[in-house]
């Protein structure tokens, strides 16, 4: 199974759905991926300035990781396609037209947007009103 890619069937079904831990981000300047990864990431990311996961709040402190700010993930439960066009820029632009930030990483059959903990539920239902459009 491929994934929709037609804008409108994925925008009516995107039923976003709030997991429950907190998530953060943390950055390790001369990591590798696999660094961690008994910290169970959710993601990483390698990058020239170092390694960047994504993981609970309470593995990163488990694990003395720093970082900055609390995330929720809301999960889309539409099976995206990975060559889907204009999804992110649809939800990324609705919450910043409300100033919130929105993370974005796809994953194979969802998309997960990591917002501010405070703005979680507004983000919910800024992303469930999409489906009305």
């Amino acid at each position: 199974m491929s994934g929709e890619t037609d804008l409108k069937r994925l925008l009516n079904g995107l039923s976003p759905l709030i997991l429950e831990p907190c998530y953060v981000f943390c950055t390790l300047a001369n990591g590798c991926y696999g660094d961690y990864s008994e910290a169970k990431p959710i993601a990483s990311f390698q990058e020239p300035e170092g390694l960047t996961l994504v993981l609970t709040k309470e593995n990163a402190d488990t694990y003395g990781l720093s970082y900055e700010g609390l995330f929720r993930c809301i999960s889309l439960q539409v099976h995206s396609s990975l060559e889907a066009v204009g999804l992110t820029a649809i939800i990324s632009g609705k919450l910043a037209s409300y100033d919130i930030s929105a993370n974005v990483i796809a994953g194979f059959y969802h998309d997960h947007v990591f917002v501010p903990e405070q703005d979680a539920e507004q983000a919910l239902e800024l992303l469930n009103n999409l489906s009305k459009l």
